[in-house]
This record gives C-alpha cells, structure tokens and sequence, in this order.
C-alpha cells in the first residue's frame, strides 16, 4: 500500500513534568504508540524521562502527510496555543494566530 493513503494520526502527550509532546503514529491503534511512551520503548525517546505521559488530544488523517504537516505545524506553536487545541477554544487559537501576524507585519 502507498504510504500516503494508510491512516495515521497526530497527538499530544502531557509529560509528567507538564511539558507537551506533539507526534505522529501511522496506524489505527493510538494506544498502542501511547503506550510504547509509557513502557518506554525507546530509551533515547524524548519523553523517556519525562514519563508517564498522558495523551490530551489527537486527530486522525488518512494519509500520513498530512499527519506529519500537521505534526509540524502544533510543534511551531506555543504552549499557550497547544493548551487551547486540547481545551477546545478555537476562537483564543484564532485570537493568537492573528496577533501573531500582526506582529510579523509591520503594516499593520
């Protein structure tokens, strides 16, 4: 199968010292990856320390660039942001967003 069309998803773990982890898992059992975090399956993991973690969001794609776009896009943003992603405040994302250019923009 190509590996654009197989099914994958973005999440978000909550470490154990509060930190957020963004990644993506190509597959259709989430728990399975959430637990390799917790069982710490790969000892130079970046969550390996920081354990247990706790997933606080995640979103599926059917293809997995799209996934991993999107995987690049929650790393780029603040903890702030990543917060109203998991609580469901899409307007404050908004409010954030917009700020944010405006302070890119010099015209404005």
């Amino acid at each position: 199968m190509n590996g654009l069309l197989e099914g994958a998803f973005v999440y978000m773990l909550e470490c154990a010292d509060g930190a957020f982890y963004v990644g993506s898992y190509r597959g259709d059992d989430l728990d399975v990856r959430v637990e390799e975090h917790n069982t710490g399956y790969r000892k130079s993991a970046w969550t390996y320390s920081r354990r247990p973690v706790a997933l606080v969001w995640a979103e599926h794609f059917s293809r997995y660039d799209e996934a991993v776009a999107r995987e690049r896009q929650l790393k780029g943003w603040s903890r702030a942001k990543k917060r109203a992603l998991i609580t469901g405040d899409y307007a404050e994302i908004s409010r954030m967003s917009k700020s944010r250019s405006a302070k890119r923009d010099p015209s404005s």
